[in-house]
């Protein structure tokens, strides 16, 4: 793990990351009590005026998210945390599950008492085990000193916390299909709206945020939101955690102002690409945003610069690519990962993404044809638009990312039959 900052990463080298006294010494908690001694409204301006986004990739500003729900009159309300972190090349919110739970528990307390929420779930990827183990160690300690509860801390707050395993199915990092699950269904999307912030678990107002997003919590409510505002970019303020992977020399998780650019990442940050190569592509967000040329790396990462490049932010999974690698693979293997991910509700993406997989199949095996490229195209354009949620639309603009900036070794292939 490697860190430019101290802020969502602190803590992380603790011995004992569940232990709570650990937390409590180094300032943990102190956010929860600041927040208890305001009234729940004060808490809502503060995320609102800090400008926070969803940090799991719709870029949604937080506070009008959190507004909707605790506007509704209904009760209960839910605040559910997506940790179901399935997305290829990410694995940021493993590190604050894994190395700082606390922060995650802190950030949802506060979270709910923003939004009037007594209860809440923790949707945890299955196959994180070790995230498991800690995070019931985190939320036993978190009872035991009065954070959670029927009356947090002597101040009449109510919140209880639960963790849930989910079963490896990708899909369910998709807010509504999540909640599917979490109610013992099959984790297929709905339609909206009803959006979740009025009509969510038990068809009741829920708030739906991803670990990093909640992680910002509590610093937001240290420093306050309009300092917090003053970080990063104008547009999207704030911290964010970019897990770099692939042909750089230094891979891991960084933490870094928003709007820093892939340039600076790739080059400053991560110390170039490796053994001196050259960098032949990167995707900025992770395996559902499009793949950038080196000429876009100088491009600021937030929601709104990265859209104009032609990419998307995402979960800020950064995947570098040198001179050596077959794109075309690479394209093959990403409608592959969508194709078995496919929840398959919906036609355009059940069996859109699998003609798409067979076409680049035959390609990359030197057995197409000049005309599976456009139809390649023809395929991904029936697609886009047309499905329940952004699966299917995200494999359809990845893989003509793919076929757009890399067409000469599409070319090559089909050419050499």
């Amino acid at each position: 793990m490697n860190s430019a900052g101290n802020v969502l990463l602190r803590n992380t080298r603790c011995q004992d990351p569940a232990c709570i006294d650990d937390y409590i010494r180094e300032g943990g908690y102190r956010s929860l009590r600041k927040a208890l001694s305001a009234e729940p409204g004060q808490v809502l301006d503060e995320v609102k005026k800090s400008g926070l986004r969803g940090r799991g990739g719709a870029g949604f500003p937080t506070g009008m998210k959190w507004s909707f729900a605790a506007a509704d009159p209904q009760m209960p309300k839910y605040l559910l945390c997506n940790a179901d972190e399935g997305e290829p090349g990410t694995f940021k919110d493993r590190v604050i599950i894994e190395r700082n739970p606390h922060l995650l528990i802190e950030g949802m307390v506060i979270s709910a008492y923003a939004i009037g929420a007594a209860s809440g779930h923790i949707y945890l990827r299955g196959e994180y085990a070790k995230a498991r183990d800690g995070l019931l160690q985190a939320i036993k300690a978190a009872y035991e000193k009065d954070f959670l509860g029927d009356d947090i801390l002597g101040k009449g707050a109510r919140f209880h916390l639960r963790l849930h395993l989910g079963a490896g199915a990708y899909i369910c990092g998709e807010e509504t299909a999540l909640i599917e699950s979490l109610e013992g269904r099959r984790g297929h999307p709905r339609i909206k709206p009803p959006f979740p912030v009025n009509e969510g678990f038990s068809s009741k107002p829920t708030v739906v945020n991803n670990v990093e997003t909640l992680a910002n919590i509590p610093y937001i409510i240290e420093i306050g939101g309009d300092a917090y505002a003053k970080i990063g970019s104008p547009e999207c303020p704030g911290l964010k955690l970019f897990s770099v992977s692939g042909h750089v020399n230094k891979p891991g998780v960084y933490e870094l102002p928003m709007g820093v650019t892939l340039q600076e990442i790739i080059y400053t940050h991560c110390g170039g690409i490796r053994d001196g190569r050259k960098l032949k592509g990167v995707i900025p967000g992770g395996i559902s945003t499009p793949v950038l040329l080196p000429d876009k790396i100088d491009c600021p990462m937030d929601f709104f610069h990265l859209q104009k490049a032609g990419s998307m932010l995402g979960s800020g999974a950064v995947i570098v690519f040198d001179e050596t690698v077959d794109m075309v693979k690479v394209c093959l293997r990403t409608a592959e990962f969508f194709e078995h991910e496919s929840c398959g509700k919906c036609v355009p993406c059940r069996e859109g993404i699998g003609w798409m997989r067979a076409i680049l199949d035959r390609i990359n095996r030197r057995d197409g044809c000049e005309a599976d490229i456009a139809l390649l195209a023809e395929v991904s354009r029936n697609i886009k638009g047309k499905t329940f949620c952004p699966l299917g639309e995200s494999a359809a603009t990845v893989v003509q990312g793919f076929v757009e900036h890399f067409m000469p070794e599409f070319e090559e292939k089909v050419g050499s039959r």
